[in-house]
């Protein structure tokens, strides 16, 4: 699996990074890598074209197009660019309202519902986005049933900002396959990198959880609570890459003897008892 890994990705540098360049579609398929959580494995090359992007801007943000300005706005906003919210000011009316036209263009209006959530304090035109989005959003979401609105209701509910990657992943699977325009390689790859990597972490908690049985708290402190998997995806959070092994382990075991001290205080210990041992951690 992991050859055919390496395979795939060599497929997809060439289709998404090695061909003729088209920024509208490889900020597509930018945004399908970061949504299928294979970005660990092109950040080079994600990197240079949004560079490259960011160069030429001005004729981004020229298209007259929802979806292409709002997400090449938040692709580049949230790898660092300092990118002015007022390009959205040109898809509002006279009277400053955003063009109700734009509420057929499902797409686009889901492009720019993402793209608001990275405002910036002051930003009155992403909160006004916001606002606009999520209104007519829930609106199709509540007439229809198919695969689109189930998106939007995923969406609604937890944006790709406040998101955990690894279960986005999961569900943007599914419904890129759906996608008639998906790139093949890709869905490929993100199959096989997902199930690798699923492997991979079912046997790092097996580890853990070996660990925390031989402490044998479970007999030692019964009063405490065994949330081991939960602490585990807690730092599966922040660092689901392979190469972040070592640092899921020790990180887990961290906040699990941190949790140990936070039941103590929490379910068992007296103010008397408390006091005391609250000494004896800080010398």
């Amino acid at each position: 699996m992991k050859q055919e890994v390496e395979e795939q990705k060599e497929v997809v540098r060439r289709e998404v990074f090695g061909a003729a360049y088209d920024s509208s579609k490889q900020l597509k398929l930018i945004d399908a890598i970061q949504r299928l959580g294979l970005s660990y494995h092109f950040e080079r090359e994600i990197d240079e074209a949004l560079q490259k992007m960011y160069d030429t801007y001005q004729d981004h943000v020229h298209d007259g197009y929802l979806y292409n300005v709002a997400l090449c706005f938040r692709l580049l906003r949230q790898h660092g660019y300092n990118i002015s919210s007022d390009v959205f000011e040109k898809f509002k009316d006279e009277s400053g309202k955003f063009k109700e036209s734009f509420v057929g263009d499902i797409s686009g209006m889901l492009a720019f519902y993402e793209a608001s959530h990275l405002r910036l304090h002051g930003e009155d035109i992403l909160e006004e986005a916001l606002v606009f989005t999520t209104t007519h959003l829930m609106s199709v979401a509540s007439e229809k049933t198919d695969r689109l609105s189930e998106q939007i209701r995923h969406a609604l509910k937890r944006p790709l900002r406040k998101s955990l990657e690894r279960l986005q992943a999961r569900l943007y699977i599914s419904i890129y396959q759906d996608d008639a325009s998906h790139n093949k390689a890709l869905l490929q790859l993100a199959k096989l990198d997902f199930n690798i990597l699923q492997s991979l972490h079912k046997e790092e908690l097996a580890e853990i959880l070996r660990w925390w049985k031989e402490l044998n708290f479970a007999n030692k402190l019964p009063y405490i609570r065994d949330r081991m998997v939960e602490l585990y995806v807690w730092i599966l959070g922040v660092y689901f890459e392979p190469q972040y092994l070592l640092g899921r382990k020790i990180l887990t075991k961290v906040i699990a003897m941190a949790s140990v001290i936070d039941d103590t205080y929490d379910s068992y210990g007296t103010f008397e008892e408390l006091q005391l041992f609250t000494e004896a951690v800080e010398r």
